[in-house]
C-alpha cells in the first residue's frame, strides 16, 4: 500500500516531464484541464493534472490517471489501470479494469456488474460495490467499505493502521458486507472498525474485529 502511494505521489513530477517522454500516437496528456475520450473511441494512456478524466460509454483506454481531479468511466468501458490523487473514481456498469484501481484521498465506486481484476485501494473515502466484482482484494486506511448485495471480492479486505498525518483521524471505518455478497480470503483489520455482515453473506476468516450480523438490506 505504501509503495503504491509513493508511485501515485510521483504523478505530478512525471506530468511535468511529458515533453521528454515518448508516447504512442493515441496517448492523451494534459495539464490544467479535463480530458475526455468519447463513446466508442480507443485511446492509450490518458492523463491530466488539475482536471478530470472522463471515459464515455463503450470506450477503451490503457491507463486513466489524474492529480487533483476525478476519473469517471461510463458503462461498458475497457481499461487496464485507473489512478488518481485527490479525486474520486467512478466505474460504470459492466465496465472492466484488468489491473489496479487506486485513489489517494478519494472515493471509489463500482456500478452494477463492474469488474476489476486487480487490487482496489485508497486511503480516505468510501469504496462501494453495487453488485460488482473485485479480484485482487480491497485495501484502505481510513475509508469506509460497502460490499453491496450480490457483490464478490477475492483476495480479502485489509484496513491498515494509519501512520504519519493520518494518525489524527480517530473515526472508526465502517465496513458492511451486504446480502448474498461473498468475500474470499482474510478480512484483516489493523485498527478499530465497525464490521456489519449480512446473515446471507459469505466471508473468510476475520482478524482484528468482531462481525455484527444483520438481516435485511442494510444494518
Amino acid at each position: 500500500m505504501r509503495r503504491t502511494l509513493l508511485v501515485l505521489a510521483l504523478i505530478p513530477v512525471l506530468a511535468l516531464s511529458l515533453t521528454a517522454a515518448a508516447h504512442s500516437d493515441n496517448d492523451i496528456d494534459k495539464v490544467n484541464g479535463a480530458v475526455r475520450v468519447e463513446a466508442g473511441q480507443q485511446a492509450g494512456d490518458v492523463s491530466t493534472v488539475n482536471g478530470g478524466v472522463h471515459i464515455a460509454d463503450g470506450a477503451g483506454v490503457q491507463k486513466a490517471s489524474t492529480v487533483n481531479g476525478s476519473v469517471e468511466l461510463g458503462d461498458k468501458v475497457q481499461a487496464r489501470e485507473i489512478g488518481t490523487v485527490n479525486g474520486a473514481i467512478t466505474i460504470g456498469s459492466s465496465s472492466h479494469v484488468s489491473g489496479t484501481v487506486e485513489a489517494v484521498n478519494g472515493s471509489i465506486r463500482l456500478g452494477k456488474n463492474a469488474d476489476v481484476t486487480g487490487k482496489t485501494s485508497n486511503v480516505n473515502g468510501i469504496i462501494s460495490l453495487d453488485g460488482a466484482h473485485i479480484g485482487g482484494g480491497i485495501e484502505t486506511v481510513s475509508g469506509d467499505i460497502m460490499v453491496g448485495a450480490n457483490s464478490r471480492v477475492e483476495g480479502g479486505i485489509l484496513v491498515d493502521k494509519p501512520g504519519g498525518w493520518f494518525n489524527s483521524n480517530s473515526r472508526k471505518p465502517h465496513v458492511v458486507i451486504g446480502p448474498h455478497a461473498v468475500v474470499q480470503g482474510p478480512l484483516e483489520f489493523r485498527r478499530d472498525v465497525v464490521l456489519d455482515v449480512s446473515s446471507t453473506a459469505q466471508i473468510g476468516p476475520v482478524k482484528g474485529a468482531t462481525p455484527v450480523p444483520f438481516s435485511g438490506d442494510q444494518p
